[in-house]
C-alpha cells in the first residue's frame, strides 16, 4: 500500500476519541481518515457515499449493534474490511465478531502503534487479532466438548494435504483468490476444498475454523505451508 492510501473511516459515538484517532492516523504516509461516523445510520451512510479501505468500528453506538453493522457491511460492501476497535475482551465478543465477518479485533487500550498495524494487516486482506486474542479463543475451544473425537483419533488425519494447506490459510485470513494465487488453484476450487474440509470437521463458521486451526498449532511459524 505504498503507492495508494488505506481510505479509513473512523465509526464511534465519542468525538474526542475519533479527533484523536484521526491525527494519529493521518500523520501515518500510507493512511487517510476519509470520513467519520457517530451512529449505525451514519456509518452506513458515509460507507455507501465514501466506500472506505477499513472501517475503524465501535462496538457499541447508537442506532445499530456494532454486529448487524459488520453484517451489512461485508454482505453489501465486500471490498470494505471491518477492524473492531472496542473495550470489549470477553470471548463470546471476539467469536461474534468473526462470525459476522470482521476482519479483525482491537482493544482501545491499544489504540496506538497496534492499531495502525492492526488497519495495514486488515488493508492486504488479512486478518488481525490483538495478541491475547488467540489465547482467548483457544480457551473457548478447549471448553467445548467433541462426542465424536475420541483421545486416540486425530481429526487432521481426515485431511488431505492440500485440505490442510486452505485449512491454515483461511485460518489466517487470505481470501479464496489470495489462497488461490498461492497453490495455484481457481478460487471456486479453493471454495470447494474450503466446504470439504468444514463437512469433515464439522465445523460452521470461519470462527470455529479460527479456533480449530489454534488448537492443532496449524497458525505457528514452523506449521505454515
Amino acid at each position: 500500500m505504498s503507492e495508494t492510501q488505506i481510505r479509513i473511516l473512523l465509526a464511534d459515538d465519542h468525538a474526542v476519541l475519533r479527533a484523536g484517532l484521526r491525527v494519529l492516523l493521518n500523520s501515518e504516509r500510507d493512511m487517510a481518515v476519509v470520513g467519520e461516523a457517530s451512529d449505525g445510520a451514519e456509518t452506513l451512510q458515509q460507507i455507501e457515499l465514501m466506500r472506505p479501505d477499513v472501517v475503524v468500528l465501535d462496538l457499541t453506538m447508537p442506532g445499530m449493534s456494532g454486529l448487524d453493522i459488520i453484517d451489512h457491511i461485508t454482505t453489501n460492501y465486500p471490498q470494505t474490511r471491518v477492524l473492531v476497535l472496542t473495550m470489549h475482551a470477553d470471548k463470546q465478543y471476539i467469536l461474534h465478531v468473526l462470525q459476522a465477518g470482521g476482519a479483525g479485533y482491537v482493544l482501545k487500550s491499544g489504540a496506538d502503534t497496534e492499531l495502525i498495524h492492526a488497519i495495514r494487516h486488515v488493508a492486504q486482506g488479512k486478518s488481525y487479532l490483538y495478541p491475547e486474542a488467540t489465547q482467548v479463543l483457544l480457551d473457548a475451544y478447549r471448553d467445548q466438548t467433541d462426542d465424536n473425537e475420541s483421545p486416540e483419533t486425530d481429526t487432521l488425519d481426515m485431511l488431505s494435504d492440500r485440505e490442510r494447506e486452505v485449512l491454515t490459510l483461511t485460518a489466517l485470513g487470505y481470501s479464496s483468490r489470495e489462497i488461490g494465487e498461492m497453490l495455484y488453484l481457481s478460487p471456486k476450487t479453493v471454495d470447494t476444498y474450503r466446504q470439504r474440509l468444514m463437512d469433515k470437521l464439522r465445523l460452521d463458521s470461519r470462527a470455529e475454523l479460527v479456533q480449530y486451526a489454534l488448537k492443532k498449532n496449524l497458525l505457528d511459524g514452523d506449521s505454515l505451508p
